[in-house]
């Protein structure tokens, strides 16, 4: 039924194989040899050198014994004693003591780094009154106000400050302005706190700015009060207190009277710790004075002074030419009538020196004697002072016109500046021969100089503030800011003086 049968095979070829394989090409790639070389180099020849210092043979010079030359013992005998004596003479001179070596060209002794301005006071015609260094000696504080105003005045002005060492210093654009509604006629920077500037103002007022407070830089003032001055206030000055470091605001005005303020912060107001008044019958009288007490009013006080020797000791120079040592620990009660003060007034003067011939506008005490002050108003004279004696030891004219302002050098003993009504700035030296000025900061007739101020912490800068508003920074030469030798004891001559 069933039978093997054999059957032949069938193969069929894939059609898509054989596309592919003849798609498909052989490729390949060898990178080529790469060749190298190689080279040397040396130097094609060397040399050495060698050095050596040779030993030089001693020479001795031998003298002949006996040897002389002609004459030669007689003219050592001859000039023997004239030399001796010239030798002794120079070592006994003083022509030399004061001879130092100063290759410094001295043909120019001050000269401009800076021309500050304030155009929105200088727009309304206001004058620079006062300018402050602060204790760092790189901000110049300045206020601005009228020096003729003659009657009553609620002209706004301000304050103004320019921190000098600024790289992006704006002569013509202040740093701070600090706006006040009426004029500033005083200020003074705090001694070591950079940032605290006390003012007076023609109202009467006494203020304390802070300026790292721009917002609000009034830290404390005074209001009007029974306590407060109700006539210009002309000088302000910070006192030390009897605690360490602390310090009180000793303010003066045209109402003759001398208040010292201490100031509250926790209630940011000023608390009047003492108080003295000037009253014509209570001052003391000199021989040498032809001054006579009139009516009974007060004297009115337009510049005053601290002593730096002595913590008790005070100047007062007043409308009249009166000028009065005076003493804070006096406890003489002021023959004024009361007005309401929370505190007693007292007279403090307790020496009257020669009067001058009209208002006395600066006093400045010596920061290098303790006796020496100078003085200087409207006669156009300095009048050097010893605190001994009622006459002055030495008067210099200075102006035809006012002396607004004069200083002491604070690094020169013998050396003061002075501003005057025709703009100049005398700057006087006492140890020169002349009594004529040393230098002079020149300045027009139309510009009188009203303030200077001497920079503690750099004595080659002096400010010095104009009625046109304007407030230079000079820069004086080394002979005027560097202390000679024998400088103090020339000092100390001047004052050992008796006035003829």
């Amino acid at each position: 039924m069933f039978t093997d049968e054999a059957l032949d095979s069938v193969s069929v070829q894939s059609q898509w194989r054989i596309s592919q394989q003849s798609a498909q090409e052989s490729r390949s790639c060898q990178t080529r040899a790469v060749h190298r070389a190689e080279a040397e180099v040396q130097a094609g020849s060397s040399s050495t050198c060698c050095t050596q210092t040779e030993t030089q043979p001693q020479e001795e010079l031998l003298l002949q014994d006996g040897l002389e030359l002609p004459g030669l013992r007689d003219f050592l005998q001859r000039v023997e004693d004239p030399v001796v004596r010239e030798l002794v003479r120079n070592a006994r001179s003083h022509a030399f003591d004061e001879f130092q070596v100063n290759w410094e060209d001295h043909r120019q002794r001050v000269s401009c780094l800076h021309f500050l301005q304030h155009s929105s006071a200088q727009e309304r015609g206001l004058h620079v009154t006062s300018v402050s260094w602060n204790c760092t000696g790189s901000v110049i504080a300045c206020a601005y106000g009228r020096i003729d105003d003659g009657d009553w005045s609620t002209e706004r002005s301000c304050v103004c400050t320019w921190n000098l060492d600024r790289r992006s210093l704006n002569p013509k654009q202040a740093d701070l302005v600090i706006h006040v509604p009426t004029a500033v006629t005083a200020l003074c920077c705090h001694p070591e706190q950079p940032a605290l500037i006390a003012g007076g103002l023609y109202s009467g007022e006494v203020l304390v700015w802070d300026t790292s407070r721009t917002q609000d830089p009034v830290l404390v003032q005074t209001g009007m009060s029974a306590d407060s001055h109700r006539e210009p206030v002309y000088t302000v000055a910070w006192v030390p207190l009897q605690k360490k470091g602390e310090f009180g605001v000793l303010s003066a005005g045209s109402a003759g009277r001398v208040l010292l303020w201490t100031v509250d912060l926790e209630e940011a107001r000023f608390v009047l710790s003492a108080a003295y008044a000037l009253v014509p019958q209570q001052l003391p009288h000199s021989s040498d004075s032809s001054f006579k007490a009139r009516g009974s009013s007060t004297v009115g006080v337009t510049s005053l002074a601290l002593s730096p020797w002595d913590p008790d000791t005070f100047l007062v120079g007043s409308e009249g030419g009166l000028l009065l040592r005076c003493s804070f620990s006096s406890q003489t009660p002021a023959a004024v009538p009361p007005e309401g003060q929370s505190v007693t007034l007292r007279a403090p003067a307790v020496f009257l020196f020669k009067p001058r011939s009209g208002p006395v506008h600066s006093i400045h005490c010596s920061p290098f004697h303790r006796n020496l002050f100078v003085s200087a108003g409207t006669d156009g004279l300095a009048h050097l002072h010893s605190l001994l004696q009622a006459p002055p030891l030495l008067s210099l004219r200075v102006s035809h016109s006012y002396v607004f302002q004069l200083q002491w050098s604070p690094s020169r003993p013998l050396v003061f500046a002075a501003a005057t009504g025709k703009g100049e700035v005398q700057i006087f030296d006492l140890g020169r021969r002349s009594l004529r000025p040393a230098a002079t900061i020149e300045g027009g007739t139309d510009q009188p100089a009203t303030c200077l101020a001497f920079n503690h912490r750099n004595p080659h800068l002096l400010a010095v503030g104009r009625t046109d508003g304007s407030v230079g920074i000079w820069q004086l030469s080394h002979d005027l800011t560097e202390q000679g030798p024998r400088e103090s004891s020339q000092l100390e001559q001047i004052a050992n003086q008796v006035a003829e």
